[in-house]
């Protein structure tokens, strides 16, 4: 009699591919290694606008890219559906994580929110009027929201190169920041960079929000469900002259931070269904609809053992980490020095603006505002925190990166200045994150050795 396979040990080679996985599955969610990630892929293209292949790389991203159906057809360059299309999902994670904050994070209350909140309306400030300062003209004030962004992705990863031995409060501190930066960068893009809108696409934009909460109100929980009302509610913006990626944005605030109702909660309908499959196997149950009951039920719970907006975020997140940014980063992080006149003075002016900004003014604006707050005693420093852990977290703000470039290429038409612009943004961030690398490890050392006496 042949021995029941379940009670074989597993073979060798699927036992190599299970840890394999599973190793794989962890080093993909360390944000540390999708910081490197981008940052690999923004030398890559910077390393290629300047090799003897410029041309190809130029050539590469303007490339026409038609999708549709029938006579309905829209073609656009590669370039476009990276920043437009692309970057949606994106903005959707960045969406669901303020969702999350707003919930049940550092953004709950008022009282928990107000110190990072008033740090990053003056790491916003700052920068901005520094900015201002160095480039008065008309023509060059368009760049003034450039460095007033944080990248998430950048600025934790660099915090968590530094180790284990950096305060949580400290993490909490700068991801509660980085996402008020996110929302302040979100409605900058809405309201100075959407230009005239356009009313045609606000009805399609609208069914597209309608069928969204429609799904929700019927129970319908599976995230493909929901492509059809975010590809609506995407062109409808498009349509409107608004930035479509704020569809992302929408879509993620809209996600629901509870599971779908039930009559049983989603562990006992997950036992219950267990139970029901094991006794209609063990009465010889043969028919293939009578097994797929117990099975759906399951899959149905255990899709709703934690919400939607954990759910889809955290299966989106190696998508948009390994995937979504390091392609945007490829596609304009590739700056051709030699298009980069810095004997005009606009272009100068602009990166060195943008760079100040970032690095001087970021830190500056965040550490003032919070003095100030603390100084009045309308808020005090979370535990655990001080004011050197605050300079910090001011030097990394200044990573701008992702949005900054983002925000970049909407700011400037022109390719000289658009270029200067990301040259500040890669020059600031990159030395942004080394101090913040220095000034860390000086902290890190401190502290251990305060624990040790």
């Amino acid at each position: 009699m042949n021995q029941d396979p379940s009670r074989k040990a597993l073979p060798s080679a699927q036992r190599l591919a299970d840890k394999a996985f599973d190793a794989l599955e962890r080093f993909l969610h360390i944000e540390a290694v999708s910081g490197i990630v981008l940052l690999i892929s923004a030398a890559i293209a910077l390393i290629w606008a300047n090799s003897p292949a410029a041309a190809g790389y130029e050539h590469l991203w303007h490339m026409p890219l038609s999708v549709g159906i029938g006579e309905h057809v829209v073609s656009r360059s590669l370039h476009f559906w990276i920043n437009d299309a692309l970057m949606t999902v994106f903005f959707l994670v960045v969406g669901m994580e303020i969702r999350r904050e707003i919930h049940d994070g550092a953004l709950a209350s008022l009282k928990q929110a107000a110190l990072p909140m008033a740090a990053a309306l003056g790491g916003v400030a700052v920068p901005a009027l520094l900015y201002l300062s160095v480039n008065g003209s008309e023509a060059l004030r368009q760049g003034w929201a450039v460095p007033t962004a944080t990248d998430i992705a950048f600025a934790v990863g660099v915090l968590a190169l530094l180790g284990k031995s950096i305060p949580g409060s400290v993490r909490v501190f700068l991801l509660a920041l980085a996402i008020i930066d996110d929302i302040v960068a979100v409605l900058i893009i809405a309201l100075f960079f959407s230009g005239g809108l356009d009313p045609s696409g606000f009805p399609i934009a609208g069914v597209g929000i309608v069928l969204a909460l429609g799904f929700q109100r019927i129970g319908i929980g599976s995230a493909w469900a929901y492509v059809l009302p975010g590809a609506l509610l995407w062109f409808g913006l498009l349509q409107t002259g608004a930035h479509p990626t704020l569809a992302g944005v929408i879509l993620g605030l809209m996600t629901p931070v509870f599971s779908s109702p039930s009559l049983a909660r989603p562990v006992e309908t997950a036992t219950g269904a267990i139970q029901d499959f094991a006794e209609r196997v063990r009465q010889g149950a043969e028919d293939t609809y009578q097994l797929m009951q117990p099975v759906k039920r399951l899959r149905h719970a255990q899709r709703e053992l934690l919400p939607p907006v954990v759910r889809v975020q955290m299966a989106l997140h190696p998508w948009v980490a390994y995937g979504v940014m390091p392609l945007f980063a490829l596609a304009n992080a590739g700056v051709g020095l030699d298009g980069v006149d810095l004997a005009n003075g606009g272009s100068l002016t602009v990166m060195l603006g943008v760079s100040l900004a970032l690095v001087v003014g970021k830190p500056l604006g965040v550490m003032l505002s919070s003095w100030t707050l603390v100084r009045l005693g309308w808020c005090r420093l979370p535990e655990g925190m001080s004011w050197s852990w605050m300079w910090l977290i001011g030097c990394l703000a200044g990573i701008g990166f992702t949005m900054s470039i983002f925000i970049a290429t909407l700011a400037f038409d022109g390719e000289g200045l658009l270029s200067a612009a990301k040259l500040g943004v890669l020059l600031a961030s990159g030395l942004a994150g080394a101090i913040g690398l220095v000034l860390g490890r000086i902290l890190v050392v401190r502290a251990r050795a305060a624990s040790r006496r």
